[in-house]
């Protein structure tokens, strides 16, 4: 299913005429979004039948194929989406052959996680379409994209 987004301001996308405050715009706006960009990504990897968590994961490993590799815990620490079920996603991703499990050879309870030439072949190739990715923020210069990542940041801080 695909869903329509408009380019137009947040209060003619969701048919709101009233905001309590530029926080509140800003707290729904940062939703719709998400969503808008969530399902951007879904439709860019359906034709790698893999999900955006899965492709987190591959990148993951990718990044950390030269060190030690990974537990399912280390890698849930370094995933977007922090509450996902990193068990179950690896072991889908297992199944189509791009990852393998390996015995840790220090802790007996934990399994390590690394990926295999057929993850790094598929990374290659979505690699190849990224800048698809890209354009869909081109209505930004690359200075406001860089400004919206500093104030993404600073909003993300947690209080002291």
């Amino acid at each position: 299913m695909t869903t329509k987004f408009t380019v137009m301001g947040v209060e003619e996308d969701l048919q709101v005429k009233l905001f309590k405050n530029e926080y509140h715009k800003l707290r729904v706006n940062l939703l719709l979004s998400a969503s808008w960009l969530s399902t951007h990504i879904k439709n860019f990897l359906d034709p790698f039948e893999i999900t955006q968590k899965q492709f987190n994961i591959l990148r993951i490993l990718r990044g950390h194929k030269e060190e030690l590799p990974l537990t399912i815990l280390e890698i849930r620490e370094k995933m977007i989406d922090k509450m996902s079920d990193a068990s179950r996603i690896i072991d889908r991703l297992q199944k189509k052959g791009f990852l393998q499990k390996q015995p840790c050879t220090i802790d007996k309870r934990a399994t390590r996680i690394v990926i295999t030439d057929s993850g790094l072949q598929l990374l290659a190739e979505i690699d190849r379409h990224l800048p698809k990715l890209d354009a869909l923020l081109k209505n930004l210069s690359e200075r406001e994209a860089e400004k919206m990542n500093v104030l993404l940041d600073e909003m993300r801080k947690e209080e002291k």
